[in-house]
């Protein structure tokens, strides 16, 4: 039996750990993650590392060696194309930065496959936006995120020296979970960047925009707690724009419906997802408007009972007409779900169980100022808003989840020990 997982993200991840600890150690299958990536890190912590405040060269797990540990096989690669009446998958070649040939296409065989390839950041066609924003899709994006803003800031130091009014300007276009989060992070880091040397850095050099096209920020959170996010970062002096529809993009600057131009040192575009339209492209399975493979409530898609979608990827409807969230505990959740399927599938049966989606809440941390949200569903009975430490808490527990999946209570255990003496023993920023 061979079951390929498509896509190391949290749900994909998880689901080959489990597999793997299941069927491949015991050779009951042959177990495949692929991934275009040699090492993954969990998508809500991109924003810190485009901040700086998380140092992705401690955080990030190699899938070789996790594969190694775990059971299953790894192989790096990017998916091209699907032939269903075959069960085959094809890989693309692999070239390195120079454009030399590092593997060439490959086809692999399966019996069952999990497409968990995620999502990417939806421009909405606006003209411009690919060209001049900064996406945070990736860890390579947000590693480029921070080099600019390092290099930025060292500038801005020193052009200070000589011109009080020398200010660096990031523009956000997306208030949702990551463009509040990074508005927050990348305002810690102006401040910890002048404890480290750049003593001409004033807090009102650092200006920035926070730009949302609907009435509020967080629409996916209840009204108080967006009100009190907003609250926030009006107090750390960030220009929080709503009902601002961004029309396009130009080098430095994004111009609204209404011709208003909102210049910037750095533009970032966070609104919205979809998936990238080379994966809806390479099979006849169904899409929806955002190129979310369709599935039945078992999570396998519409036309294929031997293929499943989860996370970001995957449209799976609800009882209410709604399509579940695309959230990290939603890929959490799929992942244990499709597992337990595939688990009644190689055990003979023929009914599978329908996945019901649990909103446990939502949390938005604001850097080291504030962490607000809500707790929902099973957690207390209804809705509970939370703030201050205790949403810090629940927030943190969420990443200590997906550690747990993957490593266990021991390594997990371990792990919070590594990150509470790191904190000791490390800068508080990235400085490179």
């Amino acid at each position: 039996m061979r079951i390929i997982v498509v896509g190391g993200g949290a749900g994909g991840l998880e689901l080959a750990t489990k597999l793997g600890r299941r069927y491949g150690k015991k050779k009951q299958a042959e177990v495949t993650l692929i991934d275009r990536n040699n090492s993954h890190l969990w998508k809500p912590l991109l924003h810190e590392v485009a901040s700086g405040s998380l140092d992705m060269g401690v955080d990030s797990l190699s899938y070789r060696a996790h594969a190694f540990n775990h059971h299953f096989r790894f192989k790096l690669g990017s998916l091209s194309g699907i032939d269903r009446s075959e069960k085959t998958i094809t890989l693309a070649p692999l070239s390195d930065d120079e454009g030399q040939a590092v593997l060439p296409e490959r086809t692999l065989n399966y019996d069952i496959l999990v497409l968990a390839l995620g999502s990417v950041t939806n421009d909405f066609g606006t003209p411009g936006v690919r060209d001049n924003a900064i996406f945070l899709d990736a860890p390579s994006q947000a590693e480029r995120f921070h080099r600019k803003l390092l290099n930025g800031l060292l500038k801005l130091n020193g052009r200070a020296q000589s011109d009080a009014d020398a200010v660096y300007r990031i523009a956000i276009v997306g208030a949702g979970a990551t463009g509040v989060e990074l508005s927050a992070e990348l305002h810690n880091t102006f401040n910890i960047m002048r404890a480290y040397g750049l003593s001409e850095l004033k807090s009102e050099q650092l200006k920035i925009s926070l730009i949302e096209a609907g009435p509020r920020i967080l629409p996916a959170l209840p009204e108080r707690i967006s009100a009190s996010a907003h609250k926030e970062l009006v107090a750390l002096g960030i220009d929080v724009k709503i009902n601002t529809l961004v029309a396009r993009s130009d080098p430095g600057a994004f111009v609204t419906k209404d011709e208003q131009v909102i210049d910037a040192d750095i533009l970032v575009w966070a609104a919205g997802i979809k998936v990238p339209d080379q994966f809806a492209a390479m099979s006849d399975l169904a899409t929806n408007r955002i190129n979310q493979w369709q599935v039945r409530p078992t999570l396998q898609t519409t036309l294929d009972d031997h293929i499943y979608a989860l996370g970001d990827c995957a449209s799976c409807p609800m009882a209410d007409g709604k399509t579940v969230p695309p959230r990290a505990q939603s890929a959490h959740q799929m992942a244990s779900h499709v597992y337990q399927n595939i688990r009644l599938q190689l055990a003979g049966e023929t009914t599978l169980k329908a996945y019901v989606y649990t909103d446990y809440g939502s949390l938005v941390n604001l850097s080291r100022y504030s962490t607000v949200g809500s707790l929902m569903g099973n957690l207390t009975r209804g809705t509970m808003l939370i703030e201050g430490r205790i949403a810090r808490f629940m927030y943190v527990s969420l990443y200590r989840m997906h550690q747990l999946a993957l490593h266990g209570w021991f390594k997990t255990g371990l792990r919070i020990l590594s990150d509470s003496l790191n904190k000791v023993l490390r800068p508080r920023l990235k400085l490179h």
